[in-house]
């Protein structure tokens, strides 16, 4: 145990120098913790952040690893992100195509001038398009247009093939990229150690490809009338006035990174079919404005002003080990009063799956074991011919649960305690019978918008801003971690001010980037809420039903063209108008006996919900 300590702690200190030396930058500050991955910027610093390798050490893991540290390393080097932000266009898709090819123009430099960088790249880049699910893309979809140029042209550019996931998608785009950007993809060739210049020629492709490139603000959006300036200064009042106090506990101190998975959520967004979703009535709950819609904001595609200061972060990064100590044991305590009940439930789900992991025997067969059972009868007559018997296995698929729990401020009280217990129950439970299980949760970082909302206002208010607030996912127990290491983290959501705003459509979204990397053949997403989205900052300066179109069509597309089972269970709100599989219960107590009953139905070969 020592041993694989001390090879983990070298692989650690043999990353962060290579890391710093092929960067050159010395007071670059390399942090490992497992997901979630970027680099965050700081007038006092710039921390790198990587995943943490495991104690095995893993030949692919370390891979990946250096892959992954090499790719922030040459971004450190090579990237002027002033510059970038100047020239980035404000596009969701457009952006996402110049990001994708900044950084094969710096990859591009690093391979040219080190080859022994390819090979990880090579390796970190086949991961990244098989969790973006490239290696699933069976037809031609104008939705991957900027995934396949990002491709060919990281091809161009460093002269490597195309990672082998994402062969189908460039074969199906690569024809037409050919025809109508090939001569200006070469001439990026010449611009790669010019940023300014390269992101000129990269601006001259989008037009040609039809995608908007206009990277200025519009200048209307400056000139606001008086009564919305009034507004604008009673919104910020109010703010002041309604802060959370316990906010300033995560002001100072945070970390804040690169939204690891902003590429997979776009990957996603284009997939999401929106023109047949019936748009609901704007159904609002405490805190929710309701406000007219135009036919202009009726059609406005979901996007995020920023995502600068969003964050993936495992639960031990947002608290004290002795805070995080005593919570748990305040679980306990509430747990003690609870595990009856729920704890019959999850005894009868581990029967039944152990059951179904179970030998059983075949009997009146011709050829086998003698079944002795049967010889009674062959003594009272011996006409009868002997009975054989044989083993066999049920045939049970490798299975994963992930857990998705709303951490929103209404959730506060007995609900969030109950989820938090029903979720220990339910690791413990499945880990017993082999089953793979994910604890995430999903809030903001901030009341009534963060540092998203603050670039806003600093860049004169333009129209339909889209998400204002900073996302905060949290992973309260990995999918590979062993329940007695996690168990101190299911405390946290017992936390005062961790709770704040819930964006559901993007936290759904990042869940099930998760489970499609994972290797398991069947998947199962099981969402516990108590409603509809709601972030009071995005809400008032976009349409009343913003969030809640953007849950529908990320619901729609889970459900109708991936391989993941859904389930939802709505708590004193009803659910069952999002999602095709749900339940809608009236009192925290139901909440852990529904949640075996469905697990339980789930894995009833019989009753197992079949997608249409």
């Amino acid at each position: 145990m020592e041993s694989n300590q001390d090879n983990q702690n070298l692989v650690k200190r043999v990353t962060e120098a290579t890391l710093k030396a092929i960067s050159s930058r010395t007071d670059v500050e390399v942090t490992f913790a497992p997901g979630g991955r970027g680099i965050s910027r700081a007038s006092d610093r710039i921390e790198a952040r990587l995943p943490i390798p495991s104690r095995e050490l893993q030949p692919e893991q370390l891979t990946l690893l250096r892959g992954e540290a090499d790719a922030s390393a040459l971004r450190l080097r090579y990237h002027d992100p002033d510059l970038f932000n100047k020239q980035r266009p404000n596009s969701q898709v457009s952006a996402r195509l110049f990001e994708a090819a900044e950084q094969a123009r710096v990859e591009a430099i690093g391979c040219g001038q080190l080859a022994g960088l390819a090979v990880n790249l090579a390796e970190y880049q086949e991961a990244t398009c098989r969790s973006l699910g490239h290696h699933l893309v069976e037809e031609k979809l104008d939705e991957h247009i900027p995934d396949a140029v990002a491709l060919i042209l990281r091809e161009r550019l460093t002269s490597q093939p195309v990672p082998p996931s994402s062969k189908k998608l460039v074969d199906l785009w690569r024809p037409w990229v050919e025809e109508n950007i090939s001569d200006k993809l070469d001439n990026l060739q010449k611009h790669l150690t010019d940023q300014e210049s390269f992101g000129t020629n990269l601006q001259d492709i989008l037009e040609d490809l039809q995608l908007p490139s206009n990277t200025d603000v519009d200048d209307e959006t400056s000139e606001s009338s008086e009564q919305e300036q009034d507004n604008d200064q009673q919104a910020e009042s109010e703010d002041e006035d309604n802060q959370d106090p316990d906010m300033d506990l995560q002001e100072d101190g945070s970390e804040q990174f690169e939204f690891s998975d902003q590429d997979s959520t776009d990957e996603i967004e284009d997939l999401i079919e929106t023109d047949d979703i019936e748009d609901a009535p704007d159904a609002t709950s405490e805190g929710e404005t309701k406000r007219p819609d135009s036919e202009n904001e009726r059609s406005q595609p979901y996007s995020a002003f920023s995502t600068q200061f969003d964050e993936i972060v495992v639960a031990e990064e947002l608290c004290d080990h002795d805070e995080l100590s005593r919570l748990r044991l305040q679980l306990d305590q509430q747990l003690a009063n609870m595990q009856g009940v729920v704890s019959r439930l999850a005894n009868r789900l581990q029967r039944k799956l152990m059951a179904q992991q179970q030998r059983w025997w075949e009997f009146d067969l011709e050829e086998g074991f003698l079944d002795s059972g049967r010889l009674p009868r062959v003594v009272v007559n011996p006409l009868y011919p002997l009975s054989y018997k044989i083993e066999k296995e049920h045939n049970f698929r490798d299975t994963i649960v992930t857990l998705l729990i709303d951490n929103s401020g209404s959730m506060r009280g007995r609900p969030i305690s109950v989820a938090a217990m029903s979720a220990d129950i339910i690791s413990r439970t499945l880990e017993r019978c082999a089953v793979k299980v994910e604890v995430l949760g999903f809030t903001t970082r901030a009341w009534k918008g963060g540092e998203a909302r603050n670039q806003w206002v600093a860049a004169n208010k333009p129209n339909n801003p889209g998400r204002l607030n900073d996302l905060r996912h949290i992973i309260y127990k990995a999918a590979d971690a062993p329940w007695r290491r996690s168990r101190r983290n299911l405390g946290l959501m017992l936390r005062e001010g961790l709770l704040k705003e819930n964006i559901d459509g993007e936290a759904l979204m990042w869940a099930y980037n998760r489970l499609v990397n994972r290797p398991e053949q069947r998947r199962i997403l099981m969402v516990i809420s108590d409603g509809a989205p709601v972030d009071d900052a995005t809400l008032s300066v976009n349409p009343g039903n913003y969030l809640e179109k953007h849950l529908r069509q990320v619901i729609k597309f889970i459900q109708s063209r991936t391989p993941v089972e859904i389930t939802a269970i709505g708590i004193g709100h009803d659910v069952t108008r999002y999602y095709e599989r749900a339940v809608t219960i009236n009192d925290a107590e139901e909440l852990g006996g529904t949640m075996m009953q469905n697990l339980t139905e789930l894995f009833d070969e019989e009753t197992t919900y079949r997608k249409r």
